[in-house]
């Protein structure tokens, strides 16, 4: 890699950043649960004195409405750039793996290796692959590539990984009172967000014995749901709407696809219920669930679940409720959007240093 470019990676830079989602809450069909950070996220690369340049197309003009082309640089062709990060697509046959115009096909992975050909295998440029959902093959060839870095969310990250966690916005972060948040009415029990994506064995042992013994709510795509007729399943909601649901709900469960709980891997919805005040029931099987979650939150069976809630609703309002609220905030420090910003630029500035690597395609 010319010297010129580990140069050009201090401070100011050009990062491109390739996503297929929104800074803004966007619209309502889409699984984009990295709206909750993506903007922050990309404000914080930007703090530290670079440039950053969203290589896909305006989506949250196009499809939301919402323009912010004064604050952001778009740009769906194949700019100059110093680095890059991708937020990783992987194939879901039917939708980005179809011919570019057939119906329903959405052009993500299409997209995401026009970039990877051009930026990290042709010109060899600094790449960090950030994992999201933990689908990049253990084989797959970026791995092995001197100038790529996988990020995954996990605290056990993958062999050769780094850990670059869901991040959680700082102001969402320094904005939560625990004794405002104690205080609020919560008509709702128990309530999970999110989409059955690989959870219907965690919901089956967790969430559904619960809810036949208390009033609850589930907001997200489900689409096979005959197997718990007495849940309430209703529906996708509006991104905005997601933090007023939570703060209606004493309690929600962390529901992770075995992927996810034997690494330490969280999503967004740790940091979405913690900072309204809703408690994140924890299987106490999850790997690192002592990084995640106060130990009095931990439970053993779908019983101790039912118990523990109980207990939560008769000291709601309470100091002690307020206390238990306190703990779960202390423990999201670590994975706060400043401080996971700056491992992933770490990870870039380390890159830098590389030599140019021959040309390896991705499968």
């Amino acid at each position: 890699m010319p010297p010129a470019l580990a140069e050009a990676l201090g401070p100011p830079s050009l990062i491109g950043y390739s996503c297929w989602g929104f800074l803004t809450d966007g619209v309502l069909d889409t699984p984009d649960g990295a709206r909750s950070f993506r903007r922050s996220f990309v404000d914080a690369l930007q703090t530290a004195g670079h440039q950053v340049v969203l290589v896909q197309a305006n989506r949250d003009l196009s499809e939301a409405g919402t323009d912010l082309t004064g604050a952001y640089r778009f740009d769906a062709g194949l700019p100059n750039l110093d680095a890059i990060v991708f937020e990783w697509r992987w194939p879901l046959p039917g939708r980005n793996t179809t011919a570019c115009g057939a119906p329903g096909h959405t052009c993500d992975l299409h997209r995401q290796q026009q970039l990877l050909d051009h930026y990290t295998h042709d010109l060899g440029l600094p790449t960090v692959v950030w994992d999201h959902d933990l689908w990049l093959p253990a084989d797959d060839p970026l791995r092995g590539q001197a100038n790529v870095r996988v990020a995954d969310p996990a605290l056990h990250p993958s062999a050769g990984a780094i850990t670059v966690t869901s991040p959680v916005p700082d102001g969402t972060l320094d904005s939560a009172d625990p004794s405002t948040l104690a205080r609020l009415p919560r008509p709702l029990p128990l309530v999970y967000v999110g989409n059955q994506y690989g959870r219907d064995e965690a919901f089956d042992r967790w969430f559904a014995p619960a809810a036949a013994q208390m009033n609850h709510r589930v907001a997200g795509k489900w689409t096979n749901t005959d197997a718990w007729p007495h849940v309430q399943f209703t529906g996708r909601i509006r991104f905005a709407d997601v933090a007023g649901l939570h703060a209606q709900a004493l309690t929600t469960v962390l529901l992770t696809p075995e992927r996810y709980r034997t690494v330490g891997a969280f999503g967004t919805r740790l940091f979405e219920s913690v900072t309204q005040g809703c408690l994140p029931m924890t299987p106490a099987d999850t790997v690192g669930a002592e990084r995640l979650t106060p130990k009095i939150l931990h439970v053993r069976d779908a019983a101790e679940l039912v118990d523990r809630i109980r207990w939560i609703e008769s000291i709601a309002g309470t100091d002690e409720h307020a206390d238990v609220i306190r703990a779960c905030l202390d423990l999201l420090e670590p994975y706060r959007v400043s401080r996971q910003a700056a491992v992933l630029l770490d990870a870039l500035h380390d890159l830098a240093g590389t030599s140019r690597p021959a040309p390896v395609r991705s499968r």
